[in-house]
């Protein structure tokens, strides 16, 4: 069944789409193909603890899905739905188990392009379950979209102060780990963020 589905849907969809999904993995393939049964999960939670999931899949669902919105978005596009059908399951599956600053990027902006709200906060609460203080502080730097990088703002806040000592140390993340412990220091009250950015100005003799 499963693959009289994926032939009627590769029918419509283009050669882009095509290529990239001839490139995907077999681990990968099948793991799509499962949640396209008819009767598959609705979510991916249980398919996805069948596969080894790893971030080099996260960069084939990516790769995967920007082919397919695009397609979506091409006027004449003859397979938009079915390339809409197998782009949700994409985003299903990246929302679940992404954990890269691209790949959340992603996400995002896509949820905010369709004014999908709902999806947007639903992914702002994976950031604190999932999230490395580097990876969002990495979030952070690379969007200039201002709301992607309130909620990265907002969730690194919520990081211990300690965890931005590393941070600190590289000149990629040094402003936005300042900027956490100040927040930290002056609206949270935080006496450990305190303690650090005084630390911080002994050692570099001069005022934060």
């Amino acid at each position: 069944v499963k693959l009289s589905l994926l032939t009627m849907m590769f029918k419509h969809l283009d050669a882009r789409v095509v290529q990239v999904w001839e490139g995907l993995r077999p681990m990968t393939k099948k793991m799509l193909e499962r949640l396209l049964e008819p009767n598959g999960p609705l979510l991916p939670s249980s398919t996805l603890q069948k596969f080894h999931y790893d971030a080099h899949a996260d960069w084939e669902l990516s790769q995967l899905l920007t082919a397919l919105d695009a397609q979506v978005k091409a006027k004449d596009a003859a397979g938009a739905d079915e390339a809409a059908q197998l782009a949700e399951t994409c985003v299903k599956i990246l929302e679940a188990q992404c954990g890269s600053a691209e790949v959340f990027i992603q996400l995002a902006q896509r949820a905010l392009k369709q004014h999908d709200y709902n999806r947007f906060e639903k992914l702002a609460e994976h950031l604190l379950e999932r999230f490395s203080a580097g990876e969002i502080a990495e979030i952070i730097r690379q969007t200039d979209l201002p709301q992607i990088r309130a909620i990265a703002y907002e969730t690194l806040v919520l990081f211990p102060a300690q965890s931005m000592l590393p941070l600190l140390d590289d000149p990629l993340y040094a402003d936005i780990a300042m900027q956490v412990l100040e927040q930290k220091a002056f609206e949270f009250e935080s006496e450990e963020a305190r303690d650090l950015l005084e630390q911080i100005e002994m050692e570099n003799g001069f005022p934060i």
